[in-house]
């Protein structure tokens, strides 16, 4: 959909949940996982059971997010707790893992990755909103990509 001549947006709606064994420590990424299971080593990872994965996005986000100068912004809402989360996306991107999406702080790019140089990443998110994922509550995740 137009919202200007020269600018675009895309939302998507992703819809995980919690476990008890969500951390939420990582200091530089943000996953959420199609996977059913979360081992302790997963740091990154604040929900599971997603209902899409980077592959699963629709073409106009990706059209979007594969734009340099795109930005992507991550809102993540339980219950009335909110947190968002601004990150840019790339030409570079692949968007092709059937089983993740990731938010990066950094320039890394693997199939998973749908956002780089974030704002936040795991560690970073409203602690209220990781005690509720721990407790395995559901996590409403907005994806927007606008074309700047």
């Amino acid at each position: 959909m137009n919202i200007k001549d020269d600018k675009r947006i895309a939302v998507e709606v992703i819809k995980a949940k919690g476990h008890p064994n969500v951390k939420a420590l990582h200091k530089t990424t943000i996953e959420i996982t199609k996977e059913n299971f979360l081992t302790k080593r997963g740091d990154c990872i604040i929900g599971i059971s997603a209902d899409k994965s980077a592959v699963e996005l629709s073409d106009d986000f990706k059209e979007i997010a594969l734009c340099s100068n795109s930005l992507i912004i991550l809102i993540l809402i339980i219950d009335r707790l909110i947190d968002v989360v601004v990150a840019e996306g790339s030409k570079d991107l692949t968007l092709k893992s059937d089983t993740s999406i990731v938010i990066r702080k950094s320039k890394y790019i693997d199939d998973r990755t749908i956002a780089l140089n974030a704002n936040k990443a795991a560690r970073d998110i409203n602690r209220e909103i990781i005690n509720e994922l721990k407790r395995g509550k559901s996590l409403l995740a907005l994806l927007i990509a606008i074309k700047r």
